[in-house]
């Protein structure tokens, strides 16, 4: 393994999550690794027995939970440039680490990082995920290294939806700055970040491949924003950040589909 890595993984960890080891063991087997580090606003013996077993420093923020404050802090926790606020229930390829810094070799003026991913349900990867399939598409354009720093592809990438997974993503810090998450919505807060990544000069740097195992479960927070249906209500705005009403009607009886797609893993 090859340590001193410029990067950190920043989990960010909420209540007695089942799945919260595995993304650990994931984050630990990398093959390159830097920093490791939990925080959260829910805290109990779970979690401080799982960072004492994997000798991970735990930082505890005041406050009630809330994703935006709940990521701003994981990641503003972090002291190296590079910072991965890791969901607690999705596991990573132990060439996550390695992918983004050689990737940094082709992007040279990269204020961010993404790879592609595929769902996990149970202990079983999806393959062939139409959702999947579409949203590889529209990110195409980021293997180009002259697109993925123009501003208009950046953002355009994202016009039909959120075609960016966020547990992907690395932050480059010195670039951005403290506390970076501002959006105020309550689902799309991911989404509405990368838009902001779009009006900052820089490259969006991308690698190519499933590096994150994004977990679908009854247990997800997506899945409850689906149920009481904030998810529609966030995607209307952000759709609506691109096109006129009349076109974000017509693309919410497409994108409301997804919705199902989710919950089955299909």
């Amino acid at each position: 393994m090859k340590k001193n890595v410029n990067h950190t993984f920043a989990i960010c960890a909420y209540q007695e999550s089942p799945y919260l080891e595995e993304c650990i063991r994931s984050i630990m087997n990398q093959h390159w690794l830097g920093d490791v580090i939990m925080t959260t606003s829910t805290p109990s013996d779970f979690l401080h027995n799982l960072a004492k077993q994997y000798n991970i420093p735990l930082y505890i923020r005041n406050g009630q939970p809330n994703i935006k404050e709940d990521w701003n802090y994981a990641y503003d926790c972090a002291k190296t440039q590079w910072v991965t606020v890791a969901h607690q229930d999705d596991v990573y390829s132990p060439d996550y680490v390695r992918s983004l810094m050689k990737a940094l070799e082709k992007y040279k003026d990269a204020i961010a990082f993404t790879t592609d991913y595929r769902p996990y349900i149970g202990n079983r990867v999806v393959e062939g995920n139409a959702n999947c399939r579409i949203r590889h598409f529209l990110r195409s354009p980021l293997k180009s290294r002259i697109l993925s720093g123009s501003t208009w592809w950046k953002k355009h990438i994202l016009a039909l939806g959120n075609s960016i997974c966020c547990p992907t993503v690395s932050y480059n810090k010195e670039r951005l700055g403290e506390h970076f998450f501002t959006s105020e919505l309550c689902y799309n807060i991911d989404w509405d970040t990368f838009l902001k990544l779009g009006d900052i000069k820089g490259q969006f740097a991308y690698f190519d491949a499933p590096l994150v195992y994004y977990r679908i479960s009854e247990e997800a927070t997506s899945s409850d924003f689906i149920k009481n249906h904030k998810r529609e209500l966030d995607d209307v705005a952000m759709f609506q950040k691109f096109w006129p009403d009349w076109i974000v009607r017509i693309l919410m009886k497409f994108y409301t589909k997804a919705y199902t797609i989710y919950n089955e893993g299909e």
